[in-house]
């Protein structure tokens, strides 16, 4: 649709403008459609109370909005439009047309009262009534093809001696320039239908004249009231004290006033498409970087793939030669074995033999030498020559629990404007050149180099290092690490010192944070170093804290298994903290005698370790036996549920901050309602057992899908 369309059409039918007249507030409206929302205002009355919505196609305004048409002082007033009826105005049958009249502008919504003249007391706009002719004929002249099955598109031709209108591929399958149709004369649309645009004989525009006088033409322009009027105005007195002036003079001077605003807008539409031209470009760019930084991502993704490969490879060929060793060591030792068990076998039956001879003399010649062999032979089967050497499991192990939670870990990290580590360094070398350029020297430290290579994230702690570029007349005394809220909050002070590596532990998981230093020295507070975002971990790593348990708990399995083999209830609490997110973990039960009933749950960091979880204020738990299960706060048992654990059972934990609930699940089903709600605060994981019930930790869960 052509551009200058809009411009065109009328806000009331939405169709291009039909006798277009002027309001005051200059916009313009069909005289058809100024009839229909023209609004009747009796002086002395009030408008119908009868809205019969079912017989009615028609919205009558209230007494209160009747009264702002009476100010006739100025001929505004404020105006709501109608919500219910189209386009926002108000529409009125004609028969309302009577002598005391208002209508309002559907695209200001300001109202004017009319005179007695009613509408013929608003001027035509006959040059918008000239352009929407223009506007048609130039569409008009755009002619489809006639021999189109569907969807006809714009001839390109058209035959004179066919009368037909052709597009190119129509015209070269229909009417093709050979044979007896290579004399036929083909015209393009535009040139077939000159003679048509304009019929013979047509009426030259009518010269427009003056509302008030019909029989006089414009002939002077008044400045005051800003509307062209005629002699006979000025002569009734109606203009006689505006200022009035020549309306050629006025014409040629508002022309170049709209040429003049024109060539401004002209400038700006000209910014516009170059802008468009560079969006069109960055989108190109960013498609070619895409292409380019996915390729280079699966580059690293197969190196590291192929390291992996490769380091495979070596262990495999440490397990087989482990193996082949072990095969050898039991082979060996069964050919010796059996050489020297069939050595036995034929010395025991050769001294049976001897023994049922029945020559004394004979026998004691030769039994001193045959017991002496026997007990000989008795002593080569000692406890160690019946042993295996070698045992069937292999003393190898792989811990891939690191390098499978840095791969979870695995993230992009760049600065906060988007900017990536090269370009921070090229920025830290234009700074510290422009410095060394200059010659002076500044009292107070630069800004300090964060050293991205060095700056990483493990589980949800950070380690940052940074670093100064230049040389000061007066040494550095000190620096301060600050770190957001890892939400986008205010900044904090998280370390001051003179070490330049600090790690930050207690983090949020699954949260970006922004990282910023600054130096100090005897001048002062030198400038913030340029900002870098590190990521946490998605999931929590932890383990139990023997730091925090009782001196009754046993931990083992690098402190991810705990047991406890005291009659009371024991309380051991988890490494991680956590105040926000989704956090779930499981605890798998490796021993469980005697039915005691240990408990599973969350606590603060300074509650009771000497009794059952829950039994003060600081903890929240599930305690459970083989049969049924309660929930415990601050010692209240609420919510019993049928079944239990037993050996090889698991328990798990969600604690969702972001509703302050906490769950519990066994085998990986609910068990019982939510147990508690209103969660605010720090929670650690925590545990309490007795009667020698093993649990062992297991962390780096995601949520279940099933579960959320």
């Amino acid at each position: 649709m052509d551009a200058m369309e809009e411009e065109l059409k009328c806000p009331v039918c939405g169709s291009l403008f039909k006798e277009p007249i002027i309001l005051p507030c200059s916009h313009n409206v069909c005289l058809a459609c100024a009839r229909n929302i023209t609004v009747q205002t009796p002086e002395g009355e009030t408008p119908p109370q009868n809205r019969s919505s079912g017989t009615s196609d028609y919205d009558y305004l209230d007494m209160d909005k009747m009264s702002m048409y009476s100010e006739t002082d100025s001929g505004y007033g404020s105006y709501t439009p109608c919500l219910k009826s189209p386009n926002g105005v108000r529409v009125f049958p004609p028969a309302l047309m009577h002598r005391h009249c208002s209508i309002t502008c559907p695209l200001c919504h300001r109202s004017v009262s009319l005179d007695e003249r009613g509408l013929r007391g608003l001027q035509r706009n006959r040059l918008l009534e000239a352009i929407v002719s223009r506007y048609q004929q130039s569409r008009a002249a755009s002619v489809k093809c006639q021999l189109c099955d569907r969807n006809p598109v714009d001839a390109t031709v058209m035959c004179e001696q066919c009368d037909v209108f052709y597009c190119s591929p129509c015209q070269q399958r229909c009417h093709p320039s050979r044979g007896p149709l290579a004399k036929h004369r083909l015209l393009p649309p535009t040139q077939a239908q000159a003679g048509s645009a304009q019929p013979p004989g047509a009426p030259a525009r009518k010269q427009p004249t003056c509302v008030d006088h019909e029989a006089e033409n414009y002939s002077m322009y008044c400045a005051s009231c800003r509307t062209p009027v005629c002699y006979q105005c000025l002569e009734e007195g109606k203009h006689g004290k505006h200022d009035v002036k020549p309306l050629a003079a006025m014409w040629k001077q508002h022309k170049c006033q709209l040429s003049q605003a024109l060539n401004g807008v002209s400038d700006k539409a000209k910014e516009a498409k170059e802008f468009l031209v560079q969006l069109k470009n960055l989108l190109q760019q960013i498609q070619e970087n895409g292409v380019e930084f996915e390729a280079c991502l699966v580059a690293q993704c197969d190196s590291l793939i192929e390291a992996l490969t490769r380091q495979k490879a070596k262990l495999l060929t440490k397990v087989t030669k482990e193996k082949e060793n072990k095969l050898k060591t039991v082979k060996d030792q069964i050919t010796h074995c059996t050489m020297k068990l069939r050595q036995t076998t034929g010395m025991m039956e050769f001294c049976l033999e001897v023994i049922k001879e029945n020559d004394p003399s004979g026998f004691l010649q030769i039994s001193d030498a045959l017991i002496k062999r026997v007990l000989a032979s008795q002593d080569q089967w000692v406890k160690g020559a019946l042993e295996p050497k070698v045992c069937p499991e292999f003393a190898l192990t792989v811990n891939t629990d690191p390098l499978m939670q840095s791969i979870l870990q695995l993230d992009f990290t760049q600065n906060k404007d988007g900017q990536e580590a090269a370009l921070l360094k090229q920025m830290h070398a234009g700074d510290q050149k422009e410095e060394e350029s200059t010659g002076e020297t500044p009292t107070v430290p630069p800004a300090p180099l964060l050293q991205l290579e060095k700056c990483c994230m493990r589980n949800n702690s950070a380690t940052l290092a940074w670093r100064i570029t230049t040389v000061q007349a007066l040494p550095v005394e000190g620096y301060v690490l600050e770190l957001d809220d890892g939400n986008g909050g205010p900044y904090r002070e998280v370390y001051v010192g003179k070490e330049t590596v600090c790690t930050v532990d207690g983090l949020h998981f699954n949260s970006s944070y922004s990282a910023r230093v600054k130096a100090y020295n005897s001048a002062g507070v030198g400038a913030y170093s340029k900002v870098v975002v590190l990521k946490t971990s998605d999931v929590a790593w932890f383990t139990f804290d023997p730091t925090s348990a009782h001196r009754d708990i046993v931990l083992t399995n690098e402190n991810q298994t705990v047991t406890c083999n005291s009659y009371d209830d024991r309380v051991v609490l988890g490494t991680a903290a956590f105040s926000k997110g989704v956090h779930y973990w499981e605890l798998s039960v490796d021993r469980y005698d005697n039915h005691p009933d240990p408990a599973f749950g969350v606590a603060r960091i300074n509650t009771m370790k000497d009794m059952m979880l829950g039994k003060d204020d600081k903890a929240w738990a599930m305690y459970v036996d083989n049969n049924r299960s309660w929930f415990m706060h601050n010692n209240s048992h609420t919510n019993r549920a049928e079944g239990g654990i037993s050996k090889g059972s698991t328990v798990g934990i969600l604690l969702d901050l972001t509703k302050h609930t906490l769950t519990f699940f066994i085998n990986k089903q609910q068990h019982g309602p939510m147990a508690f709600e209103n969660l605010e605060g720090v929670f650690m994981p925590a545990v309490s057992l007795n009667r020698n019930v093993q649990v062992t930790l297991i962390t780096g869960l995601e949520v279940p899908k099933s579960i959320m």
